[in-house]
């Protein structure tokens, strides 16, 4: 995918999101890991005393701390509060990430083209759009997706699910957005509205052709 390294050991574990080789397995159970320290942290769940243990369903924990968090999932608890806006979070992660909405906080930057983001999820996302990297490939023809999401829709193409159906008449869509602006045939929405003449539109692209009558503008 052409992206670069300092070292030489980082490039040798990068190179295994593309060939899917995973060389450290586990003696206990089989299971296969990219970096040895992955497998390390695994293999606590089989060689660590697993003392706290959920009264409500059994379940086991090696850390109090996540005991604790799991507790949470039957108690309904929410200890933390947003200020501004009111909502409750069960855990700190959820609550410092939507803080950022209100501050508008950014702190994963791209070091390619400087571009800021609020969760470091989507700025490795963005950062494949640099890279060209495409690391979900669809099991049944090959074709790889920079986004999961992506993939999902894709392979939809192959197992004719439609899963968002129109309450109203019955159709059926392999995407949600497909679904929404299908939509606007019952409701008569048309949000998208010309900021010469004033014209409404349903979709976006057929108002983006529509203004170029007044600018005059010839694409192709």
């Amino acid at each position: 995918c052409g992206k670069c390294f300092r070292q030489k050991s980082t490039l040798v574990t990068h190179e295994k999101i593309h060939t899917g080789q995973k060389p450290y397995s586990c003696s206990e159970c089989g299971k296969c890991f990219t970096k040895k320290s992955f497998l390390v942290r695994h293999e606590r769940s089989h060689t660590e005393e697993k003392s706290n243990s959920c009264s409500e369903c059994g379940k086991c924990f090696t850390d109090k701390s996540l005991l604790v968090r799991h507790q949470r999932s039957h108690t309904g608890e929410n200890p933390y509060f947003c200020a501004v806006c009111g909502k409750c979070f069960t855990f700190k992660s959820n609550f410092v990430k939507h803080e950022r909405c209100h501050t508008r906080e950014k702190p994963y930057s791209c070091s390619e083209c400087g571009k800021s983001f609020a969760l470091k999820s989507n700025l490795v996302t963005h950062e494949r759009t640099h890279t060209g990297e495409k690391p979900y490939s669809c099991s049944e023809c090959g074709k790889c997706f920079a986004h999961k999401s992506h993939l999902v829709t894709h392979e939809r193409s192959h197992t004719g699910e439609r899963p968002y159906s129109c309450s109203e008449c019955g159709n059926s869509f392999t995407q949600k957005s497909s679904l929404v602006t299908h939509e606007r045939i019952h409701t008569g929405e048309k949000p998208y509205s010309c900021s010469h003449c004033g014209k409404s539109f349903t979709v976006k692209a057929r108002l983006l052709r529509h203004e170029k009558s007044h600018t005059g503008e010839k694409s192709f």
